[in-house]
């Protein structure tokens, strides 16, 4: 009988112990803010994820999507202290890491009366199913400003 006891009081801890998560293989940055300080905070720890290891990919909308833009305003390209660091410049860093994406959503090229011509070379138009497909990824963690 103690056998058996000590044998469910085991089975019991090892179930409700915490499954010990594997680090995630994507990291979707999903960024709405209109401010110049969150933009480039989102960009530092995507940046800081990328050079863990972790491919990143940036979902720009509402404000943010201007991060995209070639003729983009003053506030996206400006440098920010301490390191002087634009949110844009620091966006276009984090391209050049392997498999980044950066997109904008769906809804902004068209909310804007404008076409993809007006985004940066390398940045894309999201597609919401495999937009949605990223963001349930098990392997993907989100994180949203």
């Amino acid at each position: 009988m103690k056998r058996v006891l000590i044998a469910a009081a085991l089975a019991v801890t090892a179930l409700s112990a915490p499954a010990r998560a594997e680090a995630p293989k994507t990291l979707v940055t999903i960024l709405t803010a209109p401010e110049a300080q969150t933009q480039l905070m989102a960009m530092v720890l995507t940046m800081q994820a990328a050079q863990q290891g972790v491919t990143p990919h940036i979902l720009l909308c509402g404000p943010a999507g201007d991060l995209a833009l070639r003729d983009a305003p003053e506030s996206a390209t400006a440098g920010q202290p301490p390191k002087n660091m634009s949110p844009q410049g620091l966006m276009q860093a984090i391209m050049k890491q392997p498999g980044a994406r950066v997109e904008v959503c769906a809804i902004y090229l068209p909310g804007k009366g404008a076409d993809p011509s007006v985004l940066l070379d390398g940045v894309g138009v999201a597609k919401p199913g495999e937009m949605a497909a990223a963001i349930i990824d098990e392997n993907a963690r989100v994180m949203g400003y």
